[in-house]
């Protein structure tokens, strides 16, 4: 009876383990990373024919935090390799999310709780991954890596200047080939030590905010406790990210922080995701001034496509925030943000980016103001910004 009774008690063990590790990472996905379903409006065929010669580059995605490979086309999150080729992607960037607070919130977050931990053990990823932040993003590059080596060249890993060019050149002639660029959510992912950023590197990191939704020993989040500015250790490391090619993000940076990176920058300086508070009025998006600041290092802002961002999810409400910004500093300062696979609902995945091009052609903006915003002002700040200084 005992036998037994242990017997069942390993099979319902097993079939428990089973489904934290098999089941429930992509139900949780699912369920995170949603498409509104919402009506959208039909792309015209101007739209259309704009949006196919278009190199279209997207400044931040969020899809190396979750267990699936972006090569297959699966029926969750946002970004897929089948699906960034039907939305005629050029350039990805990937992030990588490290430590995110329980109840995590826009407001006031401490850096006590991580939610990352036990997704990492929940999708059985390296055990060196669980209890250390930079094996975390060391493991999320690795997967970028695995991602371009299985893609059979359709992929290619955007390191320098070189490989952007590369890219550009393929798309011209041949129209096809999506480039990535490897980026981090916070440099808390540093664990307090500068030659964490030497590895990181080296793994092929090449853009960087500061913080993310707590603050952390670099500086202060816009959703942290405190929302200091820069500590002696972050204007250490923005120096060192400037002088590397690494460039330095301020999404979710206090508005303190900000000030004052913007204000040691010699480089261009980018938001990555997020919206402008003159569209909607969040704390995380920026004002006019932090706009003004972003374009005077030449940078760019990039637009997301979610409710905190935009305060809507229409394709409409994307083109009215990047009109603020073209009316306020000039076209060549904004750029696309989505902040897919980001934990965000969204009222598209990428497989449909032309709708963008069309709300844009309907707001009044030229095709070559559209293809400034769909890429061109993106290139232009990574041919920049990716050169490391002598």
């Amino acid at each position: 009876m005992l036998r037994k009774t242990l017997i069942v008690l390993a099979i319902m063990l097993l079939l428990g383990i089973g489904y934290v590790t098999q089941v429930l990472p992509g139900k949780f996905e699912a369920e995170t990373n949603v498409v509104t379903g919402e009506e959208l409006p039909e792309i015209s065929a101007e739209a259309r024919a704009l949006h196919d010669s278009l190199f279209i580059a997207d400044l931040h995605g969020d899809t190396l935090l979750w267990k699936r490979s972006m090569l297959d086309p699966v029926d969750r999150g946002h970004i897929d390799l089948p699906r960034m080729r039907t939305g005629n992607m050029a350039l990805q960037v990937f992030s990588s999310v490290t430590k995110t607070p329980k109840g995590q919130n826009y407001d006031s977050n401490s850096d006590d709780t991580d939610n990352i931990t036990l997704l990492a053990m929940a999708q059985l990823q390296p055990i060196r991954t669980w209890n250390s932040l930079v094996e975390r993003s060391l493991y999320h590059a690795e997967k970028l890596q695995d991602a371009v080596n299985g893609s059979k060249g359709e992929m290619v890993f955007v390191r320098t200047p070189a490989d952007l060019e590369g890219m550009i050149g393929r798309r011209t002639i041949k129209g096809s080939g999506i480039g990535v660029l490897f980026s981090a959510e916070g440099l808390h992912n540093l664990e307090g030590k500068s030659e964490n950023l030497d590895r990181l590197y080296d793994a092929g990191l090449r853009m960087a905010g500061i913080t993310h939704f707590f603050d952390n020993e670099l500086g202060g989040s816009m959703h942290g406790e405190e929302k200091g500015g820069l500590t002696p250790f972050g204007r250490e490391i923005i120096r060192k990210m400037e002088a590397k090619g690494i460039i330095v993000d301020i999404a979710h940076s206090s508005h303190a922080s900000v000030k004052e990176i913007l204000a040691m920058a010699t480089r261009p300086v980018v938001s990555s995701h997020g919206g402008v508070q003159a569209t909607c009025d969040v704390n995380r998006n920026l004002t006019d001034a932090e706009i003004r600041g972003v374009a005077a290092t030449g940078g760019v802002i990039g637009i997301g496509y979610w409710d905190g961002a935009i305060c809507d999810t229409s394709p409409a409400a994307i083109a009215a925030a990047i009109r603020h910004v073209r009316d306020l500093v000039g076209i060549e300062h904004v750029a696309l943000g989505s902040d897919f696979d980001g934990a965000v609902t969204t009222g598209f995945d990428v497989s449909q980016v032309a709708q963008v091009t069309q709300a844009l052609l309907n707001a009044g903006f030229t095709a070559e103001e559209i293809r400034a915003v769909m890429g061109a002002n993106t290139v232009r700040v990574l041919m920049q910004g990716l050169v490391p200084r002598d």
